[in-house]
């Protein structure tokens, strides 16, 4: 019997063994995320059964958010519930193959849930390449009822990465400025996070700042973002995601000026320190932080201008933004400064880079004349050409998913009353553009990494 478990997991959830019946090979069925266009693989998704009202109940939510979360890929179909012939009433037997392979369902998932006496809720699943008539997948997890949003996310990934061979992104969440409108016609921004798929939104903090540019730590345990206060003085942040706890950074240390994507702190890959570009001298340069020691060293001294760092997964290298060449352009340093190398040389304005966590590409935003707005990618080193993903009116702050295939950016579209801004994906295909829900004009979104 082979073992399957996520490490740390949360407290109230776990992983057990996987599930089988009589031994198989597994099956050859994938998708292939390296075509740049794909036909999405069609899956079945039946509601997971449940003894009792209650299991039931929960055994069809989860059944729906895995359906949305395959689908939200835009690398599965799932196959529409009216067109299932067989009903499954027992996932510890064999399905009536036949009968998923006639309305075309490549893959089928079928899943079980139970509620004990003393409130404990078990999910368990199989995954089944229809055409082999082979088990690729069988995974019980134990939780609390009131998790099971993070089982459907849990199972949606192991599905995601047994189908494609990379690893999901259901299971994350991504911090974002949510806007409003007081009584009096301002502008209210304030820090917000929700699932990925725009499920449990919360605000974090009040209306007495403007919140900006918010970061995930590796951990997910805590972020950083730029407060705009009221007496003009724009400051730095760390916030403790578990107890709400805000503490101000760099204080003593340079003075922190508003010119956008310059003030947003980024941690290094091992979350102990910080690289973030702040004014001194009547320019902006690239400091790191160490959050221990609370010591600010300055890695950059250009004369132009050098903003928006962000780490390689290594750690060892920084991209950033400067006007070193006269018009703001990509470079790549070693993580103490040494070796500056140029890696953008188109036409406008490249602003905004964010180092993917695979460690292949860089994304970018870059305004041209006319003021079109693109969100691309290009590779570290330089080499090859940019591959742009979208163009619009106005696009800003991209941010990674965990596995380096989705971004999330801003987006702006013109509206009577101004710029109305939203948050959209997009993969690295260009392809499967979607709008993310949230509550009311939404900016700065931040991914997360995988809970754990």
């Amino acid at each position: 019997m082979i073992s399957f478990s996520f490490s740390r997991l949360a407290a109230g959830l776990a992983a057990l063994v996987l599930l089988t019946l009589p031994a198989h090979a597994q099956g050859p069925l994938r998708v292939d995320v390296t075509e740049g266009h794909l036909d999405p693989m069609p899956v079945a998704i039946p509601d997971f059964i449940g003894a009792d009202g209650r299991a039931a109940e929960a055994g069809e939510q989860i059944a729906r958010v895995v359906t949305n979360n395959l689908r939200n890929s835009g690398l599965f179909a799932p196959v529409d519930r009216d067109a299932h012939i067989e009903r499954i009433e027992n996932i510890d037997l064999r399905p009536r193959f036949g009968d998923w392979r006639v309305i075309n369902a490549q893959a089928l998932l079928i899943g079980r849930v139970t509620i004990d006496g003393e409130d404990r809720m078990q999910i368990a699943f199989r995954l089944w390449d229809t055409a082999t008539e082979q088990q690729l997948l069988g995974l019980q997890f134990a939780t609390t009822p009131d998790n099971w949003r993070r089982i459907a996310h849990k199972v949606s990934d192991a599905i995601y990465e047994r189908l494609t061979g990379e690893q999901g992104y259901f299971d994350t969440r991504i911090v974002y400025v949510a806007e409003s409108v007081g009584q009096d016609g301002e502008t209210i921004r304030r820090l917000a996070v929700m699932d990925q798929d725009g499920a449990n939104p919360s605000l974090l903090t009040d209306r007495s700042f403007m919140a900006l540019l918010p970061n995930y730590s590796p951990g997910a345990q805590q972020i950083t973002f730029v407060a705009q206060r009221e007496d003009g003085r724009n400051m730095s942040y760390l916030y403790d995601l578990a107890t709400g706890r805000r503490e101000s950074l760099f204080e003593g240390g340079p003075s922190l000026s508003a010119d956008g994507q310059s003030l947003a702190p980024r941690f290094h890959p091992d979350g102990r320190s910080l690289v973030v570009a702040a004014e001194r001298h009547g320019s902006h340069h690239i400091f790191r932080y160490d959050l221990r020691s609370r010591i600010l060293r300055q890695i950059t001294s250009h004369p132009a201008d050098d903003v928006s760092p962000s780490y390689a997964p290594s750690g060892e290298q920084i991209v950033f933004s400067s006007n070193r060449a006269g018009r703001s352009q990509l470079y790549v340093m070693n993580a103490d400064g040494s070796d500056v190398r140029r890696i953008t040389f188109g036409d406008g304005q490249y602003f905004a880079p964010v180092w993917s966590p695979r460690g292949d590409l860089v994304a970018f935003v870059r305004q041209q004349a006319g003021g079109r707005f693109s969100l691309g990618v290009v590779r570290p080193d330089g080499s090859g050409d940019e591959r742009i993903l979208y163009e619009g009116y106005f696009v800003d702050s991209p941010t990674w998913a965990p596995n380096g295939r989705v971004l999330a950016f801003t987006r702006g579209e013109f509206a009577r009353e101004g710029t109305e801004y939203s948050i959209w994906s997009v993969d690295l295909a260009g392809f499967n553009l979607r709008r993310l829900p949230t509550q009311g004009p939404a900016s700065d979104p931040a991914w997360s990494p995988l809970i754990e």
